[in-house]
């Protein structure tokens, strides 16, 4: 039974989303707080977090930053609506998705599959080993080095480089990426395209500003390119 620790100091809201999550098939972790909800996180190792911003001891933002930097866990956050800004935030620390405040039932527990159907998927097909300039990519492995030092990958940092890698040469759009990488029922913003791709070209790149493997497309998306040696 897929296990998710919601994190939400109201209590009548956080009481109706533990029952129907519950009647979802879910078994369900709650916290009331950023720092217990923190604790939960590492000692239980949920299948998902659903985060509010808002909460007493650690903010949510906080949480999410911290978790992202030890795990892949995938977090769905609750943000306010009037805050757009709330939502960029999120993504920026690596939300998977979010959902804003006032939300319909429905629309959390769709977002919430959709999130379980991805995290299920396995790779498939026979391994391929790719060798770009300074890079190497081990599918089988899932595994990458540059100049022949590993680097540190999280699960959909090597999901985008591969993506982009097999499809060297070729234009990538957002969109494309999103369906490829996160799947086509993902919720979420084409936003996070670019914050993994900013993260990608700090592990993969010599000088990530001026990146010479991941290039970005100008009103399309990105492209992979084996640059000269």
């Amino acid at each position: 039974m897929p296990t998710i620790l919601l994190v939400e100091d109201e209590l009548t809201l956080a009481e109706t989303l533990r029952y129907n999550l519950e009647r979802e098939g879910y078994s369900v972790l709650t916290a009331a707080d950023g720092v217990h909800g923190l604790e939960l996180a590492r000692r239980e190792q949920p299948d998902l977090l659903i985060l509010d911003i808002m909460l007493p001891r650690l903010d949510g933002f906080s949480v999410c930053r911290i978790l992202r930097q030890e795990s892949d866990l995938p977090i769905l956050m609750l943000t306010a609506r009037q805050d757009e800004v709330d939502r960029i935030a999120g993504l920026e620390l690596g939300a998977d998705d979010y959902v804003a405040k006032p939300f319909s039932l429905g629309e959390l527990l769709a977002r919430v599959r959709a999130i379980m159907r991805r995290t299920d998927r396995q790779p498939v097909g026979n391994r391929e080993v790719f060798d770009a300039g300074l890079l190497r990519v081990d599918t089988g492995s899932r595994r990458a080095w540059r100049a022949g030092a590993e680097l540190t990958l999280s699960q959909k940092e090597f999901d985008l480089l591969t993506c982009l890698i097999r499809n060297r040469g070729m234009a990538l759009s957002r969109d494309v990426l999103l369906e490829r990488v996160w799947g086509y029922d993902f919720l979420g913003d084409s936003r996070t395209v670019d914050v993994h791709i900013r993260w990608l070209r700090e592990k993969v790149e010599e000088d990530p500003g001026r990146p010479l493997y991941i290039q970005t497309v100008r009103g399309v998306g990105y492209r992979f390119e084996i640059p000269p040696q």
